[in-house]
């Protein structure tokens, strides 16, 4: 059965933190480690009402991560396993470990778009990190 880890592929230095990434059957496998307090809302801007239209699955291994859907946001900590559904911004705390899930297919846009948005906001050089 397919699967991943941080052995079984490379990481990649994204901004204040590093991603392991996969595909595993059409959805999209990322570990993160934060080095510093993480949001994605800024990215975010330009996608549909600014924000992420992809749901994901998840589990917090260390740390907190959040999730402002509707004007509400909710933290999960290590332990929590979660869904959060399209239509929200993210973030987590530096120091922060967690695995997520979610469809390649919308990921795909969403992922261009930040990386887009990262190289206008922050420059080119910080997108190595």
């Amino acid at each position: 059965m397919p699967r991943v880890s941080k052995e079984s592929t490379t990481g990649i230095d994204e901004g204040p933190g590093k991603e392991w990434r996969s595909e595993l059957d059409g959805y999209t496998v990322s570990i993160v480690e934060t080095s510093a307090d993480a949001d994605l809302t800024d990215l975010l801007k330009g996608l549909p009402n600014d924000q992420c239209p992809s749901p994901h699955w998840g589990y917090v291994i260390k740390g907190r991560m959040w999730f402002l859907v509707d004007d509400r946001k909710e933290a999960f900590v290590p332990g929590d396993a979660f869904y959060v559904p399209p239509g929200h911004t993210s973030g987590a705390d530096g120091g922060s470990e967690f695995l997520i899930f979610s469809p390649t297919e919308v990921m795909a846009d969403v992922e261009a778009h930040m990386m887009k948005r990262a190289a206008e906001l922050y420059g080119a050089a910080e997108l190595k990190g």
